[in-house]
């Protein structure tokens, strides 16, 4: 055997054997658990889904496909000893003192879903909504309290959103996650659509982690080709170690064109989950683990309006070095303190950059902008 399909093996070998050691969260940590204590900040995260609910009145989501979108909201408490980054997961029954905990919940339709998520945008000023695509080897309750980590860390004061698609959350799932992404995407348009039709005129930011940022660059360029360009001029798009072949993202930005403020794109030469999927497409590059060094990827950057940021020297809380934005949204509120008075969206640049905490602005919690992001 080539020397290269033995260390392949190695490494699929090794992702696979920590896939399997550490243990996944499954539904009941979606149980409501009363809130006896204080300190502990409360997340309300709102969910629409392709997953099929296991029951018609229930907020348990498996990974088969759902017929229509279905919507719901949680309220998640994330205790007083939190550490940036990471998810306190239950060791045995929850505990709110110790671990995140689902304090509420509600099965939403469409119509109360779209009331409920205006509301919450109308009551924060300025109005900021995120949407999160998850990644592949996501189950349902892993992305959702994902979000709520995020929300909490970065202190987004908004609307987090999750679109929760049926991943099968196994390693060896990847074909059917990219079958069931596909499945996905009018879903995805369509919850775009919606937000951008609401009154209030503010941020709605979208990130899209690894087989999620394709979800997410796949809904912008169907978005583009049935003309809904209103809704594209209001989104803020951030793909965070997105899982696409190179020339397939160079195909759908030619559709898509550029967009302002620039989509950014975080990226890391050595995300090891990203090795794994080209190879596994026959060796074809993904974007998420471009290098920037490269004089084709500056120029390419700038003649499409990306702006390009490795963020490599961020730590990784997984062995893959697949989960770095998770890094920068933690990093969100002191940076955002530094920010100039005006500093946004207007000073993002088109380019490829070395991410720098020293003096770097964060217009929001994954959109990097200002002067000093490292070779600029």
């Amino acid at each position: 055997m080539h020397l290269l399909s033995v260390r392949f093996s190695a490494v699929l070998l090794l992702a696979v054997l920590v896939a399997a050691c550490a243990p996944r969260p499954g539904p009941e940590v979606l149980d409501t658990t009363p809130l006896t204590i204080l300190g502990t900040k409360v997340v309300t995260v709102y969910v629409a889904t392709t997953r099929q609910r296991e029951k018609p009145d229930s907020n348990v989501f498996t990974s088969a496909r759902g017929r229509e979108t279905a919507y719901a909201a949680f309220e998640i408490s994330i205790p007083p000893p939190h550490k940036a980054g990471q998810i306190e997961w239950p060791n045995g029954p929850v505990d709110p003192a110790t671990s995140f905990a689902t304090i509420q919940q509600s099965v939403l339709n469409r119509a109360t879903f779209a009331q409920k998520t205006a509301a919450r945008g109308a009551a924060h000023r300025p109005a900021r909504t995120l949407v999160f695509v998850h990644g592949y080897n996501y189950n349902f309750q892993e992305s959702l309290y994902r979000l709520a980590q995020l929300a909490a860390d970065a202190d987004i004061g908004g609307v987090p959103i999750l679109f929760a698609w049926p991943s099968e959350a196994k390693v060896t799932g990847y074909v059917a996650d990219k079958e069931a992404v596909t499945y996905s995407r009018d879903a995805l348009v369509d919850l775009l659509t919606l937000l951008a039709h609401r009154p209030d005129r503010g941020e709605i930011t979208v990130v899209g982690h690894s087989m999620g940022g394709w979800l997410v660059v796949e809904a912008l360029r169907q978005l583009r080709l049935t003309g809904r360009n209103a809704v594209i001029s209001r989104l803020d798009v951030v793909l965070a170690a997105p899982d696409i072949d190179v020339d397939v993202f160079r195909a759908q930005m030619a559709v898509i064109g550029p967009l302002s403020p620039p989509m950014t794109l975080l990226v890391a030469r050595d995300d090891v989950a990203l090795s794994l999927s080209g190879r596994i497409a026959g060796e074809r590059p993904r974007v998420g683990s471009i290098d920037i060094d490269d004089p084709r990827v500056q120029e390419a950057a700038l003649k499409a309006n990306i702006q390009i940021v490795d963020i490599s020297t961020l730590k990784a809380s997984d062995p893959l070095n697949h989960d770095r934005f998770v890094s920068l949204a933690a990093l969100y509120p002191r940076l955002a303190e530094g920010a100039q008075p005006g500093a946004g969206h207007e000073l993002r640049r088109a380019g490829a950059f070395i991410f720098d905490a020293v003096g770097t602005t964060l217009s929001t919690p994954f959109g990097l902008v200002g002067r000093a992001i490292a070779g600029d």
